[in-house]
Formats: C-alpha cells, structure tokens, sequence
C-alpha cells in the first residue's frame, strides 16, 4: 500500500514587477509515491523547485506561495484539503520535517530540552512534563547526544550537534514519514558522513518512509531507494537509484553524475555544466534544459518533452525519448 502520493502537484509564487503581479511557475506538474519504509531523493541545482516540493507537501509555504493544482495524498487522505488546525495534527505526528540550517531552526534563548517537550506536549505525546523530558533523554541518546547536554544552549553545540538535535526533535512524536531539506550543508565532510549514517540507521530501526532533499549525489546514493531528478521545476528524470546511477538517460542528469566525483574511477575527468538554470520569470519555451544542453536541438527549443516510461518505473522527460 502506498503511503504517501503526490499527484500533479504545481506551486506558483506570486510575484510583484514593475508590468504587475505575475504568477512565477516554481514546480510544474509533480508527481511521485513512497511505499512504507521506502526512501525517495530529490536532486538538482539550486532553484529547481526541492524545497518548494516539501513546503507543499507540509502546507507551509510562504505567504506568496500558491499550490495550484494537484493532490497530496497521506493514506488516501488529501492533505491540500485539510483545515489548518486538522493539518496542524497531520504535521509532526505523521509527517516531520528536518529544516534546512539547524541553527534557524531552533530557539537560541532556549535549552534544547525545552524545545523537544514543548512539541512532545503540544501534540499530547505524552501525558506529564515529566515524561516529556524522559522522552527527550530517549530521544538524544538516540542521535548520540549524552542526555545531560539537553540543558545547554544550541549555542553550546557543535553544527554536527545541532543536526542531531533537529533529527530527535522530528522524531519526537514518532512521525511515519521524515523530510529531510539538506540535512548535511553547512557541515564539514566528517560530520556529514555522520549524519547520513545516522539517517540510514534511524530509517532502517525506525521503519520510516523518508524523503530527502540534497545536492549531493554522494548521500542519495547511500541512503535512498529513489531518486527524481528536478530541472526547473520539472521532474527530469526518476527511477531507482541503481538505474539512475548506471543507466542514467536525460543528458542533465548524465552531467549531473558526472560533475561528481567517482571514488571507482578517481582518473575520470570532472564535466562541469555550463550556464546557470533559468529564471522562473524567464523559463525557456521549450525544455527547460535545451539551453544548457550538449544534445539539443531546434524543437527541444520549441516543445517541452513528455514524461515518458522507458522501462518499468524509469522515467525521463527528454525528446530523445519522447519523440520516438
């Protein structure tokens, strides 16, 4: 059974220019499922609509924010038409978020233990403060904390301490399904392998269905089942992580895989991709891709591709393909 779904989703953020306000079109068209207990990864340069995806799925984008069209469905449930306050049950206890820089994500002014049993005790996870702060010292020791540095300051931790901590934090009202936005950046190459490992850990004892949002081609590989990846807000490319990895097809993703390095094949040359992405107030007609493209030609520049099946759960939305 599939536990979470998302069907068609496109998100605009309206936007005030000199001609107006217009609607800029962050994520076109979505969709992917998750089983229970399955990982998906979402790669792409910056801006290509990741986080956006997440701030959805949670209903807490921004307030110039707009899904337009699409469904979010948690066990058959649509969560895009849910009230806030039935929302507000949903986020948390079944769905937890790791935020990007976990030094914005937490209160300086207070301990950390304080802000895990303030979230244990707003959704009622536990019945006494007592229990709460019980519950804390679980789940710190659970991350590698030592329990008795609950009572510092975020200030008082290391940057790899502060991401264990945002990590028991989303724990802390045992969600079944964990978003994770960048949970590395920021951190030194130790530290970062920490806490993939960590994560891999916890999905693995914990059973949970988790989504990771990332730059690093590396993590995935470790961590996730899936992996889409996104291009200007369009799913360019999305199958299992050993397709994506040894078959790739969209021409993106075979610069992206290659711009990366191979610890198999440390003589192989690194390909930068060159240009920037484009702007969401100036996307190309066509692909999205065609003007960074190695392989484009005139009517990628024309018509946007279809997402199509190569092969059972291999996607690719490139006219190499859809044209056939």
């Amino acid at each position: 059974m599939t536990m979470l779904e998302v069907n068609n989703l496109s998100v605009n953020y309206m936007c005030d220019l000199d001609e107006g306000e217009i609607a800029l079109n962050a994520v076109d068209d979505i969709s992917f499922k998750l089983d229970p207990g399955c990982s998906l990864g979402l790669v792409g340069e910056s801006g290509c609509g990741k986080t956006t995806i997440m701030l959805a799925l949670m209903r807490l984008l921004p307030e110039a924010g707009r899904i337009v069209s699409g469904q979010v469905l948690y066990n058959n449930c649509d969560l895009l038409h849910l009230s806030e306050a039935e929302m507000c049950g949903v986020r948390w206890a079944d769905i937890s978020m790791i935020f990007q820089g976990a030094m914005n994500s937490l209160n300086p002014v207070r301990t950390i233990e304080s802000q895990i049993v303030e979230a244990l005790m707003i959704h009622k996870q536990v019945e006494t403060r007592s229990k709460a702060r019980q519950r804390t010292a679980d789940l710190l020791k659970l991350v590698g904390i030592a329990p008795e540095r609950g009572k510092q300051y975020p200030h008082q931790y290391s940057g790899g301490m502060r991401q264990r901590a945002i990590i028991a934090m989303a724990l802390s009202c045992n969600p079944k399904v964990l978003v994770a936005d960048e949970p590395t950046t920021a951190l030194d190459v130790m530290i970062q392998a920490q806490i993939t490992e960590l994560l891999k850990n916890l999905q693995r004892e914990l059973g949970l269905t988790l989504i990771l949002v990332t730059h690093d081609l590396g993590v995935v590989a470790e961590i996730c089942d899936d992996v889409m990846v996104m291009y200007g807000g369009k799913v360019a490319e999305y199958g299992s992580t050993d397709t994506i990895y040894n078959t790739a097809k969209h021409p993106y993703t075979r610069r992206l895989l290659k711009a990366f390095p191979d610890i198999d094949n440390l003589d192989a040359d690194l390909v930068s991709i060159p240009g920037v992405p484009p702007r969401l107030d100036d996307l190309p007609l066509g692909c999205r891709f065609s003007p960074r493209c190695h392989v484009s030609k005139d009517y990628c520049k024309k018509d946007q591709p279809r997402l199509v099946e190569l092969e059972d759960g291999h996607y690719v939305a490139c006219h190499l393909y859809s044209r056939k």
